[in-house]
């Protein structure tokens, strides 16, 4: 039988948690790729980021991110139980002396550690919420002057030797804690609330810019509402649309790269509201092309937020693909026996597979990626945990885009779908290729069907069993 994984040995790979420092500067200590037959707890065994697959290094596919609120912020809580890593419950968290009473060097030690462990891990991406690294302030002016000195910091940071090859993939802001945004930012019944968060989306994509973000990222998890009888949905679809229309109007007055960045929005179907508006892909389509968006925003999928939906992840990524609208992917999972959103790390082989097949069809993801919108279970409380889970979470994207690589190149698939849709293309002159291009219309068509030309028409079978069975030779 195969070894169990094993825990990283005294030494090179040892979780140092002296001081601010998260993991070992020698380079020698970073997860690193070891292949197949690895055992590691702290090695990859199927990311290889240099590895050239379809012309394009594997790091370049998947761009994956690591996000500062699970990792930094998540405590364990849960509906029914308090923190079990209270503050974020590792080292550096705790109170120190001389820390100030706004929280600053708090804030800064933590996004130390957050680079850290990016370089521990070998990765080069994150994300965030503004106020998720910068403590919130009495009022929104001093909230606002928190979030300059940290970003400020992690701007010095990525400017540095040691971390200068990391940078944002997205930011956004949190829109959905604060109390003042209960029944909504964009959708809420006051002006004024509405101001607020129009300030605040300004000065979370300030902050991204400045720390060289390719990425902006919506998520309107109270743009929604509890109940129809206190709501006015027109009213609302319209605030919503207006905010995003001032942000793709903001984004324009940009003189660096930014201005090029992509504006993404994250469908949820619900929670915390009873209904949220963006609810999925179709949904977000929808409402962004009624109010002329299309051209501004892509969707960013998170596969469990696709199983509140009654979809699955593969479900919602091919819809925005073959709306030409699949911009990232948060990459993360839910159980299928616990009805909210889990957000656990994805390692199920076929849906990894699949996400590699959506992301190979759509030449990738770039200037997007797939950030880790993932965090550790309640009971796990050490930092092996907290490295384990990106590894593990990684080496499963790894793997599915090696297998989906395999099965495109295959070409049994294609081959396969061609097939079943012979008849809509080929031969260019028949029926297929006349409804497609719209040289018959329904009057010739019942005429043809009145004369028997359709009479011997057999339903030919869907061959599911087979297509499935494919992908049984990848995973």
């Amino acid at each position: 039988g195969s070894a169990s994984p094993q825990a990283p040995s005294r030494g090179a790979r040892q979780i140092s948690t002296t001081g601010c420092v998260l993991m070992p500067r020698r380079a020698s200590a970073q997860v690193r790729y070891a292949g197949p037959e690895s055992r590691s707890a702290l090695e990859y065994r199927y990311y290889d980021k240099d590895l050239v697959l379809r012309g394009r290094p594997m790091r370049e596919w998947l761009r994956p991110a690591v996000a500062f609120w699970h990792t930094q912020r998540g405590d364990g809580g849960d509906p029914f139980g308090a923190a079990t890593r209270p503050g974020g419950g590792w080292p550096w968290s705790a109170p120190r002396a001389g820390d100030d009473a706004a929280g600053l060097a708090l804030a800064k030690r933590r996004v130390l550690a957050h680079f850290e462990l990016l370089d521990f891990l070998g990765l080069d991406l994150w994300c965030f919420h503004d106020r998720d690294i910068a403590p919130p302030g009495e009022t929104f002016a001093q909230s606002a002057a928190n979030l300059r000195a940290v970003v400020e910091y992690a701007a010095e940071l990525q400017r540095s030797e040691r971390f200068g090859h990391i940078r944002v993939l997205w930011g956004t802001a949190q829109l959905f804690k604060d109390a003042v945004y209960m029944n909504g930012a964009a959708t809420s019944p006051q002006p004024e609330v509405f101001a607020l968060a129009a300030a605040q989306v300004k000065q979370a994509m300030d902050a991204t810019a400045t720390l060289n973000g390719t990425a902006y990222v919506f998520w309107g998890g109270r743009e929604g509402y509890a109940t129809l009888l206190n709501t006015e949905p027109a009213l609302e679809h319209s605030n919503l649309a207006a905010m995003l229309d001032m942000a793709a109007e903001y984004q324009q007055t940009f003189h660096g790269p930014f201005r090029d960045a992509q504006l993404l929005i994250e469908p949820k179907p619900q929670e915390p509201t009873t209904h949220q508006w963006d609810w999925d892909v179709a949904h977000t389509v929808g409402f962004l092309r009624k109010h002329g968006l299309e051209g501004n925003f892509k969707i960013n999928v998170e596969c469990n937020h696709a199983t509140l939906a009654g979809h699955s992840c593969f479900h919602e990524t091919e819809m925005a693909r073959v709306e030409g609208m699949l911009g990232n992917v948060d990459a993360n999972t839910g159980n299928p026996q616990v009805g909210w959103d889990t957000d656990e790390f994805l390692t199920d082989p076929r849906e990894a597979l699949l996400l590699g097949l959506s992301i190979l069809r759509n030449g990738g993801l770039a200037p997007g990626g797939i950030n880790f919108d993932a965090k550790l279970r309640r009971e796990s409380t050490d930092l092996l945990d907290l490295v384990a889970a990106h590894v593990s979470g990684l080496d499963a994207l790894a793997k599915g885009l090696r297998a989906a690589v395999a099965l495109m190149e295959d070409g049994t698939l294609e081959t396969m779908l061609g097939e079943r849709y012979k008849g809509w293309s080929r031969p260019a002159d028949g029926l297929g290729a006349d409804i497609r291009n719209r040289r018959v219309d329904l009057a010739e068509l019942e005429e043809r069907a009145m004369a028997g030309e359709y009479d011997g028409a057999v339903a030919a079978s869907g061959k599911q069993e087979l297509f499935e069975r494919l992908l049984t030779y990848y995973e």
